[in-house]
């Protein structure tokens, strides 16, 4: 990880986490559909798998999150060429040099907050597929010394938790919330996308994308 300059005090609150998150997940995951309309990235955030908690955020509130996130210069708008509606993406690589499996590790702390490495190697495996663990471990260790300040915390054994977990930090301690209003119960172990849910989904961002080209408001 190349150190371009200290990530600022941005202070993200959840949702622009979970926006953040969602925009990034998004442009590994789904390239075809990056950047993202602001339909898809609502639709992004309150789907209910890879996600924790499960989030049912207005198109309101996710746009307030996306204008917070362009004025800390961590999203941009863009116009594309035949398309009727503005699109988004990241800036993350203006602040932050990120190679693809510390882009991954990042991604899934933004999405689903406090997690083991175990878990972590479990839930980027649709962004990048870590051969052991150790990986995980190296990686959170670099953004734990990172020189310009730490990007993640680790929080040890103890206090009910029985193995090491780790939380981002460009919310500062915040990383660590979850908004109150949404589920906060655990997530079962087998909680990755089943093939039809891994469909919806995709027919979701399909028709966000039509809807966008037509310049269709979605119901």
């Amino acid at each position: 990880m190349d150190e371009i300059m200290r990530f600022p005090e941005l202070q993200l609150d959840f949702v622009e986490s979970r926006v953040l998150g969602c925009v990034l997940e998004k442009q590994t995951t789904t390239p075809d559909y990056y950047p993202l309309t602001l339909k898809a990235i609502e639709a992004a955030c309150n789907q209910s798998s890879n996600r924790y908690p499960v989030t049912k955020l207005t198109s309101e509130e996710v746009e307030d999150a996306v204008k917070r996130l362009r004025k800390k210069e961590l999203l941009m708008q863009i116009h594309i060429s035949g398309s009727r509606v503005p699109k988004y993406e990241h800036q993350l690589p203006e602040i932050l040099d990120l190679t693809s499996p510390e882009r991954a590790v990042l991604t899934v702390l933004l999405l689903r907050s406090i997690q083991t490495p175990g878990e972590l190697k479990q839930r980027t495996e649709r962004m990048h597929p870590f051969e052991s663990v150790s990986q995980i471990e190296e990686i959170l260790t670099g953004f734990i010394e990172y020189p310009y300040g730490p990007l993640v915390k680790e929080l040890p054994v103890g206090s009910g938790r029985r193995v090491k977990t780790y939380g981002h930090l460009l919310g500062g301690e915040k990383g660590f919330e979850a908004d109150t209003r949404f589920e906060t119960e655990p997530e079962s172990e087998d909680d990755e996308p089943t093939d039809l849910e891994t469909r919806v989904i995709a027919l979701e961002e399909k028709l966000a994308r039509i809807c966008e080209q037509l310049g269709i408001e979605e119901e």
